[in-house]
């Protein structure tokens, strides 16, 4: 017999809808789209690989160790920079706010602490895309969460986020506070607080207060540079001493990070160190590095205040901003590079149906995923010694860094050249 559906009241008659018959049954709609639920099975495959390969390789997360160690000299009431861990004698290089704010990982065992630290960079990858495309207003709301799970799937294999991984980095959260806060609306209240607050964890940052001011934004850049005095006034609060030392003098010890020659550091200066054969390059660094910086916050600044004729100048302008940073920090090590995730969002939203502009996004993702660096000579001074031919793959990215300030530099000047040809256009004829 067919099936009947009863009325509200339980009877049956023909006034009550007796002898209908119901149409197919409707499926509850998936929780997931195909698209989106395609993307997480990559993302978990991904992660799987990363897992076996870290169980393979036993990773000791030496950064990790690093920011364990220096909050567990805040609880106890150690030298913070006297202290060096792991096999390579690592030293603390942050400033006391930061080690503040390590201290819950001094009470964690390791191996909790390591997973922990990865599932953490998941999610903070996940949020630097999402806020990667929020930037870029691209693609369409819908299709986000399916982007957002890619990303995260084939960015865990870009060099300077891998690294970030093995090394157990802050620089996805340094990345992620930086570009939300200059996500917000102007009008936000409170705008610059998480740019001061990435200053005070990691100085670099702190360039970015400098690209509000001349962007126009000085209320944000006041509150940028108000935080970050409130994290030094923190840490001159709870560890007086070693604010003290940071700011006098570690702060200007780049030799206990590291040497600034060696393919790791992918900045200006190790990029002139290497070409020029010379462990300091000194003077004709400095002179490049102000060179530099005066011409990248300029171009950032002019980006961003571009207006509706330079589509997503706001994102433009902080990958701008941000790669001037990594450019002129003495050391910019390769995990600091983890602004190619929003590059390579911003060149994929405009790269359309242009098969040129497809294949720069290409090949920009190819350049941060190759590892050239590492595949050069560098077993002792190695790096010092590099051919002419060699050098290109030792430094592709402050190369980059350059080539795309130069690119929306003439860009800028190409979009002042066609605003001023429609302005004359637009005159009367004179008499």
């Amino acid at each position: 017999m067919s099936a009947r559906i009863r009325s509200r009241s339980g009877g049956s008659g023909p006034g009550n809808g007796a002898g209908r018959r119901t149409g197919p049954a409707r499926r509850p709609a998936p929780l997931l789209s195909p698209s989106t639920a395609r993307a997480l099975a990559l993302l978990a495959l991904s992660v799987a690989a990363w897992t076996v390969l870290v169980a393979v390789a036993r990773v000791p997360m030496a950064d990790m160790l690093v920011y364990r160690a220096e909050g567990a000299a805040v609880l106890h009431g150690d030298d913070l920079y006297a202290l060096r861990v792991t096999e390579w004698n690592l030293p603390a290089t942050y400033p006391p706010f930061a080690a503040m704010l390590f201290t819950p990982t001094a009470v964690v065992p390791v191996p909790v602490l390591k997973v922990l630290v990865t599932a953490g960079n998941l999610v903070l990858l996940g949020v630097l895309a999402h806020l990667s495309f929020r930037c870029a207003d691209w693609p369409s709301p819908p299709r986000r969460p399916a982007a957002v799970l890619l990303v995260a799937a084939f960015g865990l294999w870009l060099e300077p986020v891998f690294q970030t991984f093995w090394f157990g980095q802050v620089n996805l959260l340094v990345a992620a506070l930086v570009l939300w806060d200059l996500s917000r609306p102007d009008t936000a209240r409170g705008k610059g607080i998480a740019i001061g607050v990435a200053a005070g964890v990691k100085l670099t940052p702190g360039i970015f207060a400098v690209y509000l001011l001349l962007s126009g934004r000085v209320r944000a850049a006041a509150v940028a540079a108000g935080a970050f005095a409130a994290t030094v006034l923190a840490g001159a609060a709870f560890l007086p001493g070693e604010t003290v030392e940071f700011f006098t003098l570690r702060m200007f010890e780049t030799e206990r990070v590291g040497e600034l020659w060696i393919v790791d550091n992918q900045s200006l200066q190790g990029l002139m160190a290497r070409v020029l054969h010379t462990e300091e390059p000194g003077a004709l660094w400095a002179a490049a590095a102000v060179a530099v910086a005066a011409f990248g916050l300029a171009v950032a600044a002019r980006t961003a205040t571009a207006g509706p004729a330079l589509p997503r100048a706001e994102a433009w302008g902080a990958v701008a901003c941000a790669v001037t940073a990594l450019l002129v920090s003495p050391i910019s090590w390769s995990h600091h590079w983890v602004w190619c995730v929003p590059l390579l969002v911003l060149l994929a939203a405009e790269a359309g149906g242009s098969r040129r502009r497809q294949a720069a996004v290409a090949a920009v993702a190819a350049l941060f995923t190759c590892r050239s660096l590492w595949l050069v000579p560098k077993d002792g001074d190695a790096d010092l010694h590099l051919a002419w031919w060699l050098q290109p793959f030792a430094s592709p990215y402050p190369l980059l860094g350059l080539a795309l300030l130069v690119l929306l530099a003439a860009r800028l000047r190409r979009l002042r050249r066609d605003a001023g040809e429609r302005t004359s256009a637009e005159q009367p004829a004179g008499h």
